[in-house]
């Protein structure tokens, strides 16, 4: 692989049929090669005026050169010192949401008539960061194409402000970096500037931080200083605010105080778009009857589309089989027969329980009458019943051997606390989520 140093050397090799050596070494002599991106070479200028005299005279032939090299467009992006020690640090965080974030553009949405409204509501704010549509709030079901809205913007930024410190993050690993660090009496100077010193902050599952009072408390205060300094902040939610019953009202205030979006499940048009796209990735052209046969049965979200795709590539490749609709039948039948069938098992749902209580499975099933244990594993048995067929008796088995009546009383005592208090009913919701979200 060419390094940018190696491609910076071959550019002005080749500016060298256009240009004299004495305009190459005073133009471009002291002109670092930083990094080379998929479609974009950065390159750092020693001072302002030198920056913008090859912006205006030479870019043009710096990115033909470019052409010339790679056969195809790369841009050029010019950095001052101080903005490359920035960009520096940017391209030394890890990659956030996993895989490769780069890939998840606004040229690589799906636009339909569900999600138009969120997709250019996110274009614009990555077009004008800080503008209009500050904060931006994104809701909608998991699997809709929020987070990739989110990447999109970082992504558009970056290439349009390379000096701009962007800043990721899942609500979950926010709540548990917070968490670390005050169980380990870290100072927490480090940790607020961190995520308030940054140009773009982007918040993905904000609604795991409703009833989880110290992170809302450094959310408010980040999202404060943000939002003072005309830093465009984002956020994405399974809920608009105002069904986020555990967050605190000036949370929801924030939140609301902007512009708020929200995704559908894709029409039958949109998905059939989506699974043309995704096949042209994986360079297969699947057949209008195949389109239509698994736009017409999966049709809850992207990531379904997209597991379908590579079910049926990996059937055609491992099976020599042609692509039409009995093929894609076989090959796509257990997707269908597990989505249907799907009964989650009683240990997932202790396990998403505790997680979410910040304890031990074992605590859950254990014999501690503390109250918010207790409180946890009545909430597991309720849960239980709800989402699979077990008996009370076969309930009771998995918390140490109870009697079905110690079930059922749990079960009617969870029933009764949500009328009295509508908050636990969004814990059950979240829960709930997780638990088909494992799936």
């Amino acid at each position: 692989m060419r390094s940018a140093a190696d491609v910076w050397e071959k550019v002005k090799s080749l500016m060298e049929g256009g240009m004299t050596a004495v305009s190459i070494e005073t133009w471009f002599g002291d002109v670092e090669a930083v990094a080379l991106e998929d479609t974009r070479l950065v390159l750092c200028v020693p001072t302002d005026f030198k920056r913008n005299i090859i912006r205006t005279r030479f870019q043009p032939t710096v990115e033909q050169a470019l052409k010339e090299l790679f056969s195809f467009d790369v841009d050029v992006a010019l950095l001052l010192p101080e903005e490359r020690d920035a960009y520096a640090r940017q391209s030394a965080a890890p990659a956030a949401a996993g895989g490769d974030v780069n890939k998840y553009t606004f040229e690589r949405f799906v636009v339909g008539s569900t999600n138009r409204f969120a997709y250019t509501a996110a274009k614009n704010v990555a077009e004008e960061p800080g503008g209009s549509y500050n904060p931006l709030f994104i809701y909608g079901q998991s699997g809709l194409g929020k987070t990739h809205l989110l990447h999109a913007i970082a992504n558009k930024v970056r290439h349009d402000h390379p000096g701009f410190r962007i800043m990721y993050v899942q609500s979950e690993d926010f709540v548990n970096e917070l968490i670390g660090n005050l169980r380990r009496g870290i100072d927490m100077q480090g940790f607020r500037e961190k995520y308030r010193q940054v140009d773009l902050f982007l918040m993905d599952d904000v609604q795991f931080i409703a009833g989880k009072d110290s992170s809302e408390e450094e959310l408010f205060h980040t999202f404060n200083t943000l939002y003072e300094q005309k830093k465009q902040v984002a956020f994405t939610s399974d809920r608009p605010p105002h069904e986020m019953l555990r967050l605190e009202q000036r949370l929801k205030t924030r939140f609301e105080q902007g512009l708020s979006a929200d995704i559908q499940p894709p029409d039958y048009e949109t998905r059939v778009a989506l699974l043309k796209n995704k096949a042209l990735e994986r360079g297969i052209s699947l057949p209008d009857p195949v389109l239509s046969y698994v736009a017409e049965n999966i049709t809850s979200n992207v990531r379904q589309i997209e597991g379908v795709v590579n079910k049926i590539m990996a059937f055609q490749e491992l099976m020599g089989a042609q692509v039409d609709v009995d093929t894609t039948i076989r090959a796509v039948r257990d997707i269908l027969r597990a989505k249907e069938n799907f009964l989650p098992s009683a240990e997932t749902i202790i396990q998403e329980v505790a997680r979410f209580y910040d304890m031990d499975a074992s605590a859950v099933t254990g014999q501690s009458q503390n109250k918010e244990i207790s409180t946890a594993r009545n909430v597991a048995m309720y849960i239980i019943r709800e989402m699979t067929q077990l008996s009370l008796a076969e309930i009771g088995q998995q918390f140490g051997g109870r009697h079905h009546s110690t079930v059922l009383n749990s079960i009617n005592r969870v029933e009764k606390m949500m009328k009295a208090q509508p908050e636990l009913m969004e814990i059950i919701r979240d829960i709930t989520n997780a638990v088909n979200s494992a799936y």
